[in-house]
């Protein structure tokens, strides 16, 4: 073993200290300190995972009040031993006080196991046991430790055995004996001869993990398989009766020999790139030197702008000053010679003083010299008092500035330039008679005002040319302002092909539009329904959903007890379950996913008298010979469906579709249900399975439900209520989509 693992240590020579980004934990910003591993293949620090339970348990219950947090979740939680991590990590879900922090045992409290992971940003369900169903992440301890010994390479790794001030240097470690020995340590305490001499050792190391990977729920039991569906170790009592019974799995030892070939050949590449990446690190590190350039520049530029603005703000407020103080200095000295002119009209002052003194001349020539000018100014004061008006208006109505118009201008001002166009996200739109389009931004977009989605016909596959030529085709049309990532675009025609394009908008300037996305609508208007867990479920080997969009079948206990009462020959029945709604007129659609990994699950529809058939006179076992359409080459390939039957069920299983054999009078379109051989009658299984139901018409069709392509139709007796079907035998499961079961979407 360590022989082995000195080999490996030889052939990947990597310098340690290059590797520090992919040693740091993404929530505290550290060196990883006991990593777990999250379902998402993430790895985060023991304490983190902590930190998180509790900051959720306390959001959840503490919904209103402040809570001041530190910035590091490592201040929150004292440090556990390792001998306590260890026992803490294999801890039961009975210990909820590690798996969610704050509940126990009879509390009316729920539990909180979801945690968001600081990797992808997913939503973690940390299940009922909590962080106890977390393997640690030894293989990455071990990385870290080599790291802090590298940063450290000054300060060596003390025998733990020799006593100072004689304590030597240590030269290897045993990890049974998890202690650190010099030579002559080492020699004394693992003599030649005795079990100590066969304990594994390595380089000195103050890092000890288990010898053997242990089961995290059960405890007592070595992993020793690898789940395929869920990604992680596995032991035989999680495959036999636990959560993974149905699930996929393979031996240690091989998914150890293939990954490891991945990862070599994954590694090998990048390492045969080498030149590509260093010119891509060139061009990169000249896009930062242009980058930093260029944002200097812009910096200069809008500087330069602003202080434009800023001076012609000032020259017109300037302006505007200086209009405001000489218009006040003028209405300023007319008013004061209005009082002025005012107060000579007061007695011994002024005008009437003036006056005054003029009346005591004698002389008549003199007075009538003087007089006759004063008395027209006398005259003049004494209209002005019957009419009185101020000689300047002091309002300064005329300068109140109305700006509105201009700090909207400037409110708009674009910086950002031309928002980018998103993407459609394919994977989360799915059209029916409505249209749910999500789609997505760049990581780096900037905040977006809203976005428009703009859709047209372009026509079905059986229209005739009059309808090609409508007036819809081709027609984009728009939707309302969109302001999050997805909208619904309902009233669409029944098998058409519509395209969708969106852009966005900021500060009044609209993206560039995105890629065109083709979508083409189901042939009739979806059915909606859930699994009914009345008519027929079987408890023992059906696992249905609380939401009953979702059923599974279980290959357990009871699957092994009826096999054991089968004789030679004969299969175990299917379980089948059906819609909890009818079709007795019309056309409908439905859509649904079947799970690969699924051994053997039929699909269609059957009459409501076929289905009391089925569910009262139940079988143990069913021989294939009389099961149409059972989808294997056990002999049932000689039996054809007739003409018209008042069910029809398609085959599905181990990652294939089977298309029935046609009989010579039964009416069938597709050209490899006609055909003999098998293989030709073999299609891979569609990502999801779509089935359209005519009533009226008696047919039903099967389609690829992300292409719209025919796989299959054929002519069924609808003399009764239809239902939709579904019969499972094996591990399987099916997957209504979410607009089926829902009935309508909604955001």
């Amino acid at each position: 073993m360590s022989a082995e693992m000195r080999r490996s240590s030889s052939i990947i020579a990597v310098p340690i200290k290059n590797i520090e980004r992919e040693l740091i934990c993404p929530i505290c910003k550290e060196l990883f300190t006991h990593p777990l591993i999250l379902p998402c293949q993430h790895s985060v620090c023991h304490k983190c995972v902590r930190e998180l339970l509790m900051i959720n348990h306390e959001d959840s219950f503490d919904a209103g009040s402040e809570c001041s947090l530190p910035g590091s979740p490592r201040s929150r939680v004292p440090s556990p031993s390792m001998e306590r991590l260890d026992r803490l990590v294999r801890s039961g879900g009975s210990r909820g006080s590690i798996s969610s922090p704050g509940w126990r045992r009879g509390s009316v409290t729920p539990r909180v196991t979801t945690i968001p992971c600081p990797g992808c940003q997913h939503d973690i369900d940390l299940g009922e046991r909590g962080i106890s169903m977390l393997f640690r992440n030894f293989t990455l301890e071990s990385i870290v430790e080599r790291y802090r010994q590298a940063a450290r390479a000054a300060v060596a790794i003390m025998c733990n055995i020799c006593k100072p001030p004689q304590q030597q240097e240590a030269t290897k470690s045993c990890m049974d004996c998890k202690a650190s020995y010099c030579n002559e340590c080492f020699k004394l305490h693992h003599p030649w001869g005795t079990p100590k001499a066969q304990h594994e050792y390595v380089g000195p190391t103050t890092n000890f993990r288990p010898k053997v990977l242990m089961c995290p729920e059960h405890e007592m039991e070595k992993v020793n398989m690898y789940c395929e569906v869920c990604k992680r170790p596995v032991c035989h009592l999680c495959k036999l009766g636990g959560s993974h019974a149905n699930h996929k799995v393979t031996s240690m030892s091989s998914a150890y020999k293939i990954l490891k070939e991945k990862l070599a050949k994954s590694i090998h590449y990048l390492i045969s790139k080498e030149d590509q990446v260093r010119t891509q690190i060139t061009e990169l590190e000249q896009l930062i030197n242009q980058t930093e350039e260029n944002g200097q520049l812009a910096e200069r530029r809008a500087n330069e702008h602003f202080e434009r603005l800023f001076e012609t703000l000032q020259e017109r407020k300037s302006e505007m000053l200086r209009s405001i103080e000489q218009s006040r200095n003028r209405r300023l000295d007319q008013l004061k010679g209005q009082v002025e002119e005012y107060q000579g009209m007061l007695e011994n002052s002024g005008l009437v003083g003036y006056a005054q003194e003029v009346l005591k001349e004698t002389d008549q020539s003199c007075f009538v010299q003087t007089a006759k000018q004063l008395h027209v100014r006398i005259q003049k004061a004494t209209e002005s008092l019957r009419t009185f008006h101020p000689a300047a208006d002091p309002c300064f109505d005329e300068f109140v500035l109305d700006t509105s118009r201009e700090e909207t201008l400037l409110k708009e001002m674009c910086f950002g330039g031309v928002p980018d166009p998103p993407l459609i996200d394919l994977s989360n739109s799915r059209v029916y008679n409505e249209a749910s389009i999500c789609w997505r931004l760049s990581d780096d977009h900037l905040p977006t005002d809203h976005h428009v989605l703009e859709y047209r016909r372009l026509g079905g596959p059986r229209e005739s040319p009059s309808q090609e030529d409508g007036e819809d085709n081709g027609v984009w049309r728009a939707t309302d302002r969109v302001y999050g990532p997805s909208t619904v675009v309902s009233d669409l025609e029944p098998d058409s092909r519509y395209s969708f394009r969106v852009r966005s908008c900021r500060n009044s300037m609209f993206s560039p539009y995105s890629p065109e996305v083709n979508f083409h609508t189901p042939p009739a208007p979806a059915f909606g329904f859930l699994f009914s867990d009345k008519c027929g479920f079987s408890t023992e080997r059906l696992i249905l959903n609380k939401r009953r969009d979702s059923v599974e079948s279980v290959a357990g206990m009871a699957f092994l007890l009826a096999a054991e009462r089968v004789q030679t020959g004969s299969y175990i029945g299917l379980d089948y379950i059906i819609g909890d709604t009818g079709i007795s007129q019309g056309r409908h659609y439905w859509a649904f996913k079947v799970e690969p990994y699924s051994y053997m699950v039929k699909v269609g529809v059957a009459s409501d008298t076929k289905l009391l058939e089925w569910f009262h006179n139940p079988r143990d076992t069913s021989s294939p010979r009389y099961d149409h359409d059972s989808g294997h080459d056990s002999g049932s390939e000689d039996a054809c469906y007739e003409l018209s039957q008042p069910f029809t069920l398609l085959t599905l299983g181990m990652g294939k579709l089977f298309i029935p054999k046609a009989s010579s009078s039964s009416s069938v379109s597709t050209a490899n249900a006609a055909s003999g051989d098998p293989g030709s009658r073999m299609l891979p299984m569609p990502q999801r399975l779509g089935v359209c139901l005519d009533y009226e018409a008696c047919r039903v069709y099967f389609y690829d439900a992300d292409t719209m392509r025919c796989l299959y139709e054929r002519q069924v007796d609808c003399s009764g209520t239809m239902y939709p079907a579904f019969g499972l035998m094996g591990s399987g499961k099916v997957q209504l989509e979410e607009f089926i079961a829902t009935k309508r979407l909604t955001f």
